[in-house]
């Protein structure tokens, strides 16, 4: 179990906190508008994105616990994901999006998380790996707590890098390092879910 649990954080570290749309979003609103301005798209991520795993636990356990084999090609398919994901984190260059100048509003980020493809990806990779049928109470728990507090995490460190570190997250270096300290922690997390 401990294993499992490291891996699950692991996971979430690197999922949670690399660039994606809902990070992407909030460092944007917090670059522009301020700190306080970002709280309802933070708390629209956060949110939508808790409801999201949950539903998905409930919608999928049925499923899994009638056709075991279904979770092994969630898991396999979503080991490869991963690793693609690692992949080109690590040779992500940078851009500039502009994006409508006003902020991205709680009910943006919220109702954003039931059709993001990263989030659902995640969350399905997520439950088939680290979600024991025998055990689904428990491990949605678990999974669902160990997310919660990743979003809160990813969403806060990327809201003060957009307000307090614009200069750091622009440099070619700084992002270099953070995708491939992001790419690591996936390889890291496909590796521990096989051990």
């Amino acid at each position: 179990m401990l294993s499992e649990l490291i891996s699950l954080i692991l996971f979430g570290i690197a999922t949670a906190f690399s660039p994606g749309p809902n990070n992407i979003m909030t460092s944007y609103t917090a670059f522009n508008f301020g700190f306080k301005k970002a709280i309802p798209t933070m708390l629209g991520v956060v949110t939508g994105w808790t409801i999201l795993i949950i539903l998905l636990q409930f919608g999928s356990v049925a499923v899994f616990q009638r056709f075991e084999i279904i979770q092994t090609i969630i898991k396999i398919s979503g080991s490869i994901y991963l690793l693609y994901m690692a992949y080109k984190l690590s040779y992500a260059g940078h851009s500039e999006k502009k994006i409508d100048p006003k902020p991205v509003t709680f009910l943006n980020t919220f109702f954003f998380q039931f059709i993001n493809p990263k989030s659902i990806i995640v969350g399905l990779t997520a439950i088939s790996m680290f979600i024991d049928p025998k055990n689904f109470f428990r491990d949605s728990i678990i999974l669902t707590v160990v997310f919660f507090f990743m979003a809160i995490g990813s969403q806060t460190a990327w809201c003060l890098m957009g307000k307090y570190m614009r200069k750091f997250a622009t440099s070619d270096r700084f992002i270099k390092t953070f995708n491939y300290t992001m790419s690591f922690l996936l390889i890291v997390c496909v590796i521990l879910f096989y051990v």
